[in-house]
């Protein structure tokens, strides 16, 4: 699988000054365009889309440097529309922009080139089960939130607080299915997976029952899903334990990530240091 993704890599490089299709770098991955993009942030830690820009500009940064092209050339060649589109862009990675770079040969910013390689860390393994779904809903209340990588996410804590028992616990009588009790959904995440871009929350449960008509509901297809446990430091271990997904258990499986919701089952201990967790994933067999 990492060779594959190298492969990938050095058709993103052979490519800077042309246009890049996910579909391909995807297709030499032997992966969905979904997997990929979710597979590349989870390695690299920024969204495939941010890369590509950046390896870009560092080397439209070496060609404004040397002074060979005019400046709206380098733009034209990779891919900007305009000179000041162009110069916005240039800014923002390098700080500077490209006239004043050539000018007073400024030092420029660079996007090393990535390689993935395994790692192994440890003699720890990773519990989990694969476990197939008929379709479901997920009932509950739902917010439009931004994404955060690591630590609390404010903007859930704060809807959460605002639900009232109440309304909990009329959620809560609603689960007639695994994972059981109140879960956290994510859904409709942007697929740069970008700190700070927006996600769907839902505060509920999975079920098959009728649903309030004043409640919010996500029917989530039939298929198949990986479920993974972990316990450990709230929130950090649950956010560790998604990203050891993507790094550590994907490349070393025969399953790739498909579209759908993020199921997270987390039971708090009595002073919310610690959890036990359960991350359900909707899951594909990849081809052999």
């Amino acid at each position: 699988m990492l060779e594959r993704l190298n492969e990938a890599l050095e058709h993103i490089e052979s490519r800077l000054d042309q246009r890049i299709e996910v579909t391909e770098l995807a297709r030499i991955a032997m992966t969905s365009e979904y997997h990929f993009r979710r597979l590349f942030s989870a390695l690299a830690g920024l969204p495939l889309s941010e890369y590509i820009r950046r390896r870009r500009l560092t080397v439209a940064g070496a060609e404004v440097l040397a002074g060979e092209r005019t400046l709206l050339e380098i733009a034209v060649r990779y891919g900007y529309g305009s000179g000041e589109a162009f110069a916005r862009a240039f800014r923002t990675v390098h700080g500077v922009g490209p006239g004043e770079a050539r000018r007073t040969g400024a030092s420029l910013s660079s996007q090393p080139r990535l390689s993935f390689r395994l790692v192994v860390e440890g003699n720890s393994s990773m519990r989990y089960r694969i476990v197939e779904k008929e379709q479901f809903q997920v009932a509950g209340r739902k917010v439009r939130v931004p994404l955060v990588h690591e630590g609390m996410n404010p903007a859930i804590v704060e809807f959460i607080r605002g639900l009232g028992q109440d309304t909990l616990g009329r959620i809560g009588a609603l689960s007639d299915q695994e994972p059981a009790g109140i879960v956290g959904v994510s859904d409709n995440l942007d697929p740069s997976r970008a700190e700070g871009t927006e996600l769907d929350y839902y505060h509920g449960v999975v079920t098959r029952a009728a649903v309030p008509e004043d409640l919010d509901t996500l029917v989530v297809p039939a298929g198949a899903w990986a479920v993974f446990e972990s316990s450990g430091p709230f929130p950090l271990a649950l956010q560790h334990m998604w990203r050891d997904v993507f790094t550590q258990w994907f490349p070393s499986n025969p399953y790739q990530s498909r579209p759908g919701p993020e199921i997270l089952r987390t039971r708090l201990s009595p002073d919310a240091a610690t959890a036990d967790a359960e991350l359900w994933l909707p899951v594909e067999r990849t081809a052999t």
